[in-house]
């Protein structure tokens, strides 16, 4: 998903020189001081980076399309429902074409014209059908739809250079290519190391020459791994508590879905559209959320939690382990169909914590809030909304990684942490991108624009993974998040969703816990 208006980086995502972060280090810490570390680093450096090889330029890797959902910020509630179907459709068009893509490289090779004529100009027709729909169902209840709202049929193919950590790492925001800067400013470390094929496994493209990589073709690289043993540390320190500082804290254990609770909808995004994530998802809390969930039937869906007041769902991609091995869904939509392949791997620890504001107190979250953090296509849309946060054990005070995955030491365990959006906007439980109704805080720690502090939700989850091995530019044992399978499994589409439910008035005691100092479960 793109930017938008109200939305600001929230520290975790903010670009610190290793001499500021180093200052941030002093003191152990909790480990929940990662919810303040760096998040554009491109580390292709050492033993990592020097062995990874580079692609023809000419290769085009994926398929990016401007996100028209991040564009759509004032849609009239009735409309929502079939709007949001469209925009699944939109998807779903973009998975079929990147299909496509990969499975036509021979034809490619013989044809510069290929992927233009065969695959992006009828996408763009295809495209500009559900673009006339989606205004056709906006101005139908009254609404007006967004002027520039044909500007984004056209797609693009996005070569090699342009999808590693610290390469352009862009394509189309709102229509607008992101050409390689990160957060503003060019960054001198990147490296164009795509396109390598690596693991030798070419399973996703036939056994085709021009694969990028993965187990299914479609990622990850070398290049989206790096030694963290040689990652500069990169840790900003937390906004300083004011004396009206909300101090406390609300620990939930909802479990780490041991009884293998998943599907690939997003009741937020697509309600009512199977697979409409097109990527599976680990549930813990809420046991009844799929894509036909709705506010009337939450409530009836059990839960994981031990506090069973808690209903509220909480649910992330999985991370898979690309060793060669298949699971249960190798067939499936969402899972091998889909460039979503290899052993499924279940967290060893899932932390689910609510923390307070550093600058006053915080109001209860009502009932049904909806809140998406950080973005599964950053592989085109750009980093601003990118909220993924990849550690080890041992490094979560040090190194955060946004843009790669680490590869860890003997002994350490890889880390997913997420900070949420701590700012409402005091009326919605949702908005029609699903972002603005919601915010980070500042720098310091403030809510902007008349928004409120809520409880600030905060995840830690925790994988026992066999280090990748690298050798020759290619990448062996690699491990991925589930995503879009034209999002080709970077980092930075790492995300997190979830669903505010309680009952027995824990909402309000969960605030009051955390205004009151108190550390609570």
């Amino acid at each position: 998903m793109g930017s938008n208006t109200r939305k600001r980086r929230t520290p975790l995502a903010v670009k610190v020189t290793a001499a500021s972060a180093a200052l941030a280090l002093g003191g152990g810490g909790l480990i929940w001081a990662n919810f303040y570390a760096s998040a554009h680093e491109a580390n292709n450096g050492g033993k990592w980076g020097g062995n990874s090889t580079k692609a023809a330029a000419a290769q085009v890797a994926t398929i990016s399309c401007p996100d028209v959902g991040q564009k759509l910020t004032n849609v009239p509630n009735q409309a929502r429902k079939d709007v949001d179907g469209e925009l699944a459709n939109l998807d779903r068009q973009i998975t079929e074409a990147y299909q496509r893509l990969a499975t036509t490289r021979d034809a490619q090779t013989r044809d510069a014209s290929f992927v233009q004529n065969t695959i992006l100009q009828p996408l763009k027709e295809r495209r500009q059908n559900i673009l006339d729909r989606i205004k056709l169902e906006i101005t139908r209840v009254g609404g007006t739809a967004p002027g520039d709202l044909d500007t984004l049929a056209n797609c693009t193919g996005t070569p090699a250079s342009q999808t590693t950590p610290g390469g352009q790492n862009g394509g189309q925001n709102g229509g607008q290519q992101q050409g390689g800067q990160n957060n503003g400013g060019q960054d001198q470390n990147g490296q164009q190391n795509g396109g390598q094929n690596n693991g030798g496994q070419q399973q996703g493209n036939g056994g085709q020459q021009g694969s990028i990589g993965g187990q299914a073709g479609n990622g990850p690289v070398a290049a989206d791994f790096v030694d963290i043993t040689k990652v500069q540390p990169n840790v900003k320190a937390k906004p300083r508590n004011n004396r009206n500082a909300s101090r406390g804290t609300f620990t939930t254990r909802c479990g780490v879905n041991a009884n293998k609770n998943h599907n690939t909808d997003n009741v937020i995004v697509a309600p009512g559209v199977k697979n409409g994530a097109h990527h599976l998802h680990d549930y813990v809390g809420n046991q009844k959320i799929d894509a036909f969930a709705s506010n009337d039937t939450f409530l009836q869906g059990g839960t994981s939690c031990q506090n069973k007041n808690d209903l509220s769902s909480y649910y992330w991609p999985v991370v898979r382990v690309q060793d060669g091995s298949q699971d249960f869904d190798q067939n499936s939509d969402g899972g091998g169909k889909e460039g979503n392949v290899g052993k499924i791997l279940t967290p060893v620890q899932a932390q689910i914590k609510y923390v307070g504001s550093p600058t006053g107190k915080v109001v209860a979250m009502p009932q049904f809030l909806r809140i998406i953090t950080g973005d599964a296509k950053t592989t085109t849309n750009g980093l601003a909304n990118a909220n993924a946060h990849w550690s080890c054990t041992g490094f979560e005070n040090k190194v955060q990684l946004t843009e790669q995955y680490p590869v860890c030491p003997q002994g350490s365990k890889v880390v997913r942490t997420f900070a949420f959006q701590s700012c409402w906007d005091g009326q919605n439980t949702d908005s029609a991108n699903h972002r603005t109704h919601v915010a980070f805080a500042d720098a310091n720690g403030n809510c902007q624009n008349g928004f409120k502090a809520i409880p600030q939700l905060t995840m830690r989850l925790v994988y026992n993974i066999t280090p990748p091995t690298l050798a020759n530019g290619q990448v062996k044992n690699a491990y991925a998040v589930d995503g879009f399978p034209e999002q080709l499994h970077k980092a930075a589409t790492d995300h997190d969703d979830f669903i505010s439910i309680t009952q027995g008035n824990l909402a309000n005691k969960i605030a009051n816990c955390v205004n009151r100092g108190q550390n609570c479960s």
